[in-house]
Order: structure tokens, then C-alpha cells, then sequence
């Protein structure tokens, strides 16, 4: 039996100053924080409160909501065509709050980790997603300033959803979620689809979201009464709409609308279509992990199902856009996971 020495005694003292330790727990936190930005933002926008604040980055030239009778009365002077709606102002500022914070943690982890770089800290991963999250602050900005244009505001989702997945990368990277990442294999064919198919379907829900074609097709799985809608595919995706007008409510026709709708109905079958076999071969290295995507993946149908039977209630859109990035950090873990761990 090995005797018990100063040299061999564990030194919790210094395990509690491991920058790694710390990163990770770090990370954690940011995963939650990260979360309550993506379903902030979706709630914001799903209640038309995405130009809540006119301004960027105050709101009406307040660093918070004018709330007294004199400071309404100034910033609808100022900003005469957009009255103050405080319940809407307050989404929006409040989304910007806690995306700061985020932004504030990741500065925070990038210096622990430039500080301890010698302890196999994570820092190309953080400095990637602090650039990240640097351009998502000028989506924002660009949000509001060109006035909802459906091309910053999927940007803007998909970078938020990127800022997710970087975050989880850190976190898997410093030893988090063992559970889900044990025995994983070396990406395939079959993964990589996997993962080029949900992040197109995300954008085609970013696409459907900002141009307000939740609801272009009133019922399921019929689109108005016919399995054939009169598609126009050159004016739903048409990625060169003016810059200038105010996109809110969208200012599409109807048939393309119904055109981006149906092709998001698409997509779900294309990437049930892949998912499938995908959980069959997970399933043979992680347990886990395969019930999780499952799961996941079930769930995001069915609320995509609901917001049309439902006619798109609040609760159960944001919810949708929520259970969508957790099937995208399934698939991410799946493609990149096995790498982060042979790099530990």
C-alpha cells in the first residue's frame, strides 16, 4: 500500500485555481446564459417587439426604457413615428442586457485562458467565439437600423446558435458532459450530412421567422387544403430585397410566403430523413446520446406541428427555436466531440 506523502496528497487548493476547472464551470454557466439570449431574441421577435427600441444601443437615447411622462414625451419627440410601447421596449433592451453579459463572461474566459495558456486552456476555441459574439453585437445593431431586413435577422439567429455551439465546444473541451460524449467515433459521411441538413433547416426556420410565414399555411400537413401549393420560389428566396423599408410584419405576397413555409415542412422530412439512421449508428457508440437526439428531435417536430394547429401561440414558437438549438448541439457533439477529447 503506497504510502501517503506531502508529494502525493492531492492539493485541492490548487485543483480550485485550475484554470481549466474554472473555464469549465465558466462555460456552464454561459450554456444557461447563452440559452436565455436565443429564447429572449426569439421572443422578442416572435412578438413583434424586435424594433421595440428604435435606437441602438439605448433605447430612444435612454440606457433603459423612458418611463417617466416627461422622458415618453422626449422620445417620441425624437423618434416621432415609433411611439414608445414599454412592454416591448423592455424585450428588447432585455435582450440586449443579458446578450452583454454574455459577452462580458466570454471576455472574461478568453483572459483566464490567454493567462493560463500553458495548461492546454481552450483558446482558439474562445478566441473564435469572442469574434462571434463581436459580430452578432453589429447584427444587432444592424436589426434595428435596417429595420428587420430578413437577411440580418437570420444572420443574427444563426450566429446566435453559433455562439451556442462554440460555448458547448468549451464546455465538452474541458471535460463537461461526459455522459454524452463517451465512446463517440470519428465523424462519417453520415454525421456530416447530418449536421450540414439541421443547419440548413435552422436557417430555413431563421428565413420563415423573418419574413412572418409562420402561419402562410393555416393547416396540417396540408398547406391550405392541397399537398400542391402554388410555389414561387424566385420571389421567397429572394435574397436581394431592398434595404430601407420597415420589414416588420414582413412585406412578402402570399404565394411567397406559403413558398418558404412549405419548403421548411420539406426540409423536416429531409432531415427526419437523416437523422434516423444517424441515431441508429450513435446509438452503437453512445446510448446516450442516440435517446437524446431521439427525443430532441420529436419534441422539434412536434412544436413545429403545434405552431400551425395552434396558430403560432408565444410560448410554444420560442419553445420551437429553443429544443432547435439543442438539436443542433446534439449533432455538433456528434461531429465534433471525439476531436475535442483526443485534444485534452
Amino acid at each position: 500500500m503506497a504510502e501517503l506523502t506531502l508529494e502525493n496528497t492531492p492539493d485541492r487548493s490548487r485543483d480550485r485555481r485550475d484554470p481549466n476547472a474554472v473555464l469549465k464551470a465558466m462555460a456552464g454557466f454561459g450554456i444557461a446564459l447563452t440559452f436565455i439570449v436565443v429564447a429572449a431574441g426569439a421572443y422578442t421577435r416572435l412578438a413583434d417587439a424586435g424594433l421595440g427600441c428604435p435606437d441602438w444601443p439605448g433605447c430612444y437615447g435612454y440606457l433603459t426604457v423612458p418611463q417617466t411622462e416627461s422622458e415618453i414625451a422626449s422620445a417620441e419627440a425624437l423618434y416621432p413615428s415609433t411611439p414608445v410601447e414599454s412592454y416591448k421596449a423592455w424585450w428588447e433592451m432585455g435582450h440586449r442586457y443579458v446578450a452583454g453579459s454574455l459577452l462580458l463572461l466570454v471576455f472574461a474566459m478568453f483572459v483566464l485562458a490567454f493567462k493560463g495558456r500553458k495548461e492546454h486552456t481552450p483558446i482558439g476555441l474562445l478566441s473564435a467565439l469572442l469574434l462571434i459574439i463581436s459580430c452578432q453585437a453589429a447584427f444587432g445593431a444592424w436589426t434595428v437600423t435596417l429595420k428587420l431586413w430578413p437577411q440580418v435577422v437570420t444572420a443574427h439567429l444563426l450566429g446566435g446558435f453559433t455562439t451556442l455551439s462554440l460555448i458547448w465546444l468549451i464546455f465538452v473541451r474541458q471535460g463537461g458532459a461526459r455522459q454524452l460524449t463517451t465512446g463517440l467515433q470519428a465523424p462519417t459521411v453520415l454525421k456530416r450530412l447530418a449536421l450540414i441538413v439541421v443547419v440548413l433547416q435552422i436557417a430555413l426556420g431563421g428565413w420563415v421567422s423573418s419574413n412572418y410565414a409562420a402561419l402562410a399555411c393555416w393547416n396540417f400537413p396540408a398547406c391550405d387544403a392541397t399537398y400542391v401549393p402554388n410555389l414561387e420560389l424566385s420571389q421567397g428566396f429572394n435574397l436581394l430585397q431592398d434595404v430601407g423599408p420597415n420589414y416588420l410584419g414582413g412585406l412578402m405576397e402570399s404565394d411567397a410566403r406559403k413558398t418558404i413555409h412549405w419548403i421548411h415542412r420539406l426540409g423536416a422530412l429531409v432531415v427526419l430523413s437523416v437523422l434516423v439512421p444517424l441515431m441508429v449508428q450513435v446509438y452503437r457508440e453512445n446510448r446516450s446520446l442516440a435517446v437524446t437526439i431521439g427525443l430532441v428531435l420529436a419534441a422539434q417536430i412536434g412544436l413545429g406541428i403545434l405552431n400551425v394547429v395552434w396558430a403560432l401561440p408565444l410560448i410554444n414558437a420560442t419553445l420551437h427555436n429553443v429544443v432547435g438549438a439543442l438539436l443542433l448541439l446534439t449533432i455538433v457533439t456528434v461531429n465534433f466531440a471525439p476531436s475535442l477529447h483526443r485534444n485534452a
